[in-house]
């Protein structure tokens, strides 16, 4: 396999830090989840449906705040974003321990409103400090440590919040979204590439950058998390009726794996596939992942096609947002891109429950892959429109040997 699209990538100045200091950022972020979770339930003694309403107050919160904190990047610079997220995520995970449910409620909208934006931030960072054509392999890179998080990230709440209390989990997981805030601000990554003009420019009308493109690429961004959150449910309903609910984390470690893989290769090879026709093929192989269920390793087996394609997938997408954007509204722009992951997640996940519960555990494969296809296939036109629109013509220099000579 073509390392050498890494080792460019990874010998400009200061992608490595960045990367590095992603990875471990994000393991807390990943962690909120599964923390909230086992603290309503356990602390609090609610049931799980009360524990769902504060992760999607948590997830409406960080859907809203993405792009207008990406705003403010664009305008103020990124630290005095960072500054007031770590501040403001600090006072949550302080006070939330001692809150009481119809509190914790509201305040966990406005947490996700003002959560770290840690995720979009290191997104448009990649594109100031890699050159387009080099993007690939840097975004692969983004999306195998995104992937590594979430392996880590919730296994260790789970694992802290049994061994010790709910309580404690949430003081950790603020201790480390805090850290995970001062490292950045002391890292303090470019948003603007050496060659982009730096400070406030004159406002870009969203008319010139928010063109049905890059909406088209939002689309397919949200249809390929819906596909991985409906996924997720839908493995565990699967294992559940097979009676072998035990082999859930095996499982899901293996359609990780797949992912990590799938994404490695993706940096590596030398030609790219467009968002949508990975978008399609996530989707296409997700729908009969299902008939694999009669055993956990066959289950496994028929994940890996869909698992090889979720992290090139989501790369592919950052990078296609870093293209069409221009510079002044970058941050805004994968601020959007970050609420249609996360609207996406959201919706996957009770979409498959829905269906699953309705009918069979296989169907909340089949379901959301079909959903993901079909978004696929509606915003195809957009792409075969601009594959068809010529690009704008040059106009010619003379040549000077050519030119007329000034009397």
């Amino acid at each position: 396999m073509n390392l050498k699209p890494y080792r460019e990538a990874l010998a400009l100045p200061g992608l490595r830090s960045l990367l590095l200091v992603s990875v471990l950022a994000r393991v807390p972020l990943t962690a909120t989840g599964v923390t909230l979770t086992f603290y309503v339930v356990l602390d609090l003694g609610r049931g799980y449906g009360a524990a769902g309403l504060v992760g999607a107050a948590s997830t409406i919160g960080a859907a809203l705040g993405a792009p207008l904190l990406g705003r403010l990047v664009d305008r103020r610079g990124l630290r005095p974003v960072l500054l007031l997220c770590t501040v403001a995520e600090g006072l949550f995970w302080a006070a939330a321990p001692t809150l009481p449910y119809p509190v914790l409620l509201p305040t966990a909208f406005l947490a996700g409103l003002l959560a770290l934006p840690v995720f979009s931030v290191v997104r448009q960072s990649i594109a100031a400090l890699v050159p387009a054509e080099r993007r690939r392999p840097a975004y692969a890179l983004d999306s195998m440590s995104v992937e590594l998080s979430f392996m880590v990230g919730p296994a260790l709440a789970v694992a802290l919040a049994t061994a010790v209390t709910p309580r404690l989990t949430l003081w950790t997981v603020g201790a480390g979204i805090v850290a995970s805030g001062i490292c950045f601000w002391l890292l303090n990554p470019p948003t603007r590439a050496a060659d982009e003009p730096a400070g406030p420019q004159r406002p870009v009308p969203r008319r010139e950058w928010l063109t049905p493109r890059l909406l088209a690429v939002l689309a397919v961004s949200l249809a390929a998390t819906l596909v991985l959150g409906g996924t997720d449910v839908a493995v565990v309903a699967v294992l559940r009726a097979g009676g072998e609910v035990g082999w859930t984390g095996a499982v899901l470690a293996a359609w990780a794996v797949a992912s990590l893989v799938g994404g490695f290769a993706y940096g590596a090879v030398r030609r790219s596939l467009p968002p949508l026709a990975l978008v399609a093929a996530l989707s296409l192989t997700t729908i009969p992942v299902g008939l694999g269920g009669a055993h956990w390793w066959l289950l496994c087996l028929a994940l890996i096609p869909a698992g090889a394609l979720c992290a090139p997938t989501i790369a592919a997408t950052s990078d296609a947002v870093s293209r069409l954007a221009p510079p002044g509204v970058r941050g805004m722009a994968m601020g959007l891109h970050g609420s249609a992951v996360t609207v996406g997640i959201a919706l996957g996940a009770p979409l498959a429950g829905a269906v699953i519960d309705a009918s069979a555990p296989a169907w909340g494969f089949a379901v959301t892959g079909a959903i993901g296809f079909l978004v696929a296939l509606a915003v195809l036109p957009v792409e075969l429109r601009h594959r068809r629109t010529p690009p704008p013509a040059v106009p010619a220099v003379p040549d000077q040997d050519l030119a007329p000579v000034a009397p």
